[in-house]
């Protein structure tokens, strides 16, 4: 984004964002100079994150479509971030062109470029709201009006729950969105880890996430299995067990070459609820 472009009402360009962090990693140009900033603090500390912000946004592709050709034609997209190429509801109106999508995310920048990306859509829309405050999510117009219950739907929580700390409890969190959710409803989600990297990348990565977000909590496999609760596993690849796996992983066609070190940066599942 040029330096000399307005910045639109209530952003804030002198704080980092963590969307606009994202944004910057994918090679996007709606982030600001403070954003720029983080990223390459973040990528001189370990270059692969460009890589693992890549394998992360395939992970929520694939997962997304996955769902969608299970038959469920509504989706949760919870912390969003910033539209870029192959949004939610571009993947899933592949597979039903008729899906329901809404957009959650706590970012301005979000609600202004998405909303303007879905001018004229009646069945996507944004919501600007905190994932950590699922009642106003859940009570929000767009979902009241978007999202039947009744029916299975997709909730998507890609690189966002490690910004919720422990004391805010992101298990029970996720708890409370798949509460309302009916049999044949999923839960995917990608979640950043700090399992065998290098000290200073992992304190980049922590210093990223208190400028931008208040924290960053990376987790383990198992804290991360602890969140999922007690949902079932979707084996990630053919021949694979089911599992919490690493995001290049998840619906691969060849596990060996999908598995790179930016994608071992962040753990993924998807899950589903019988019953």
């Amino acid at each position: 984004m040029a330096e000399t472009q307005q910045v639109p009402p209530g952003i804030d360009a002198s704080k980092p964002s963590v969307a606009r962090i994202y944004d910057c990693l994918l090679g996007g140009e709606n982030n600001f100079a403070v954003d720029q900033a983080a990223a390459e603090l973040l990528k001189s500390r370990a270059p692969e994150l460009v890589d693992a912000a890549f394998a992360n946004r395939g992970f929520h592709q694939r997962a997304a479509k996955w769902i969608a050709e299970q038959g469920v034609r509504q989706f949760i997209d919870l912390g969003s971030g910033l539209p870029t190429v192959g949004n939610t509801h571009e993947v899933v109106r592949e597979v039903h062109a008729d899906a329901h999508v809404v957009y959650v995310d706590n970012d301005p920048m979000v609600q202004l470029h998405g909303s303007r990306l879905l001018a004229g859509d009646d069945a996507a829309a944004v919501v600007l709201a905190d994932l950590r405050e699922p009642d106003a999510v859940l009570g929000s117009e767009a979902v009241r009006r978007l999202i039947d219950f009744r029916e299975p739907a997709g909730v998507l929580m890609t690189a966002v729950l490690h910004f919720v700390s422990d004391e805010d409890d992101p298990a029970g969190i996720v708890a409370r969105y798949v509460a309302p959710l009916a049999a044949g409803s999923y839960l995917s989600l990608s979640h950043t880890t700090g399992d065998h990297k290098p000290p200073r990348a992992v304190e980049a990565m922590n210093d990223a996430g208190r400028r931008s977000a208040g924290g960053n909590y990376l987790r383990t496999r198992d804290q991360v299995r602890q969140i999922v609760g007690p949902l079932d596993l979707v084996s990630p690849y053919p021949d694979a067990p089911p599992e919490i796996t690493w995001v290049g992983l998840w619906g691969c066609e060849d596990p060996e070459s999908a598995d790179s070190d930016g994608s071992r940066w962040l753990y993924c599942a998807v899950a589903s609820k019988r019953g």
